[in-house]
């Protein structure tokens, strides 16, 4: 049980939802749909790039916060912000009038909530998780 408790599972889970964030913009963005596409015009491209260079400052910063030496609560509450960030922007996307997830719009237009939802959804379990790690072994 002890090691158990030295395990940091918390960490791994947004460690997880951070790695996402860092590779997933670039696999779906990075393609003739989106950053390649000829008839998109270059202020759009450019929201595009940002968005994919967003994604993956939020995920370094994610993981500099989670794992730089030493451990607090304002580490960890830090991490969980920036790891929460990409995924909520993603979903209030669809607040704004004229939005698609997917071009061209489908019927499935809000696939984002596949990944947004259950990668907050592993942010939150990776809170609770290493908050009840680092009360226990702090004795």
């Amino acid at each position: 049980m002890r090691s158990l408790q030295k395990f940091p599972l918390g960490k791994a889970l947004i460690s997880l939802t951070a790695a996402g964030t860092l590779v997933g913009p670039y696999l779906a963005d990075w393609n003739e749909t989106h950053i390649h596409n000829p008839a998109w015009p270059p202020h759009a491209k450019f929201h595009n790039a940002q968005t994919m260079s967003m994604g993956a400052g939020l995920s370094l910063a994610t993981l500099y916060h989670l794992w730089k030496p030493g451990r607090s609560r304002a580490a960890l509450d830090s991490a969980t912000i920036t790891a929460s960030l990409y995924l909520l922007t993603q979903l209030s996307a669809g607040l704004y009038p004229g939005t698609a997830s997917a071009d061209p719009p489908r019927e499935d237009n809000w696939q984002q909530l596949k990944f947004a939802l259950p990668g907050l959804g592993l942010v939150l379990l990776g809170y609770v998780v290493e908050r009840y790690r680092m009360t226990k072994t702090r004795t």
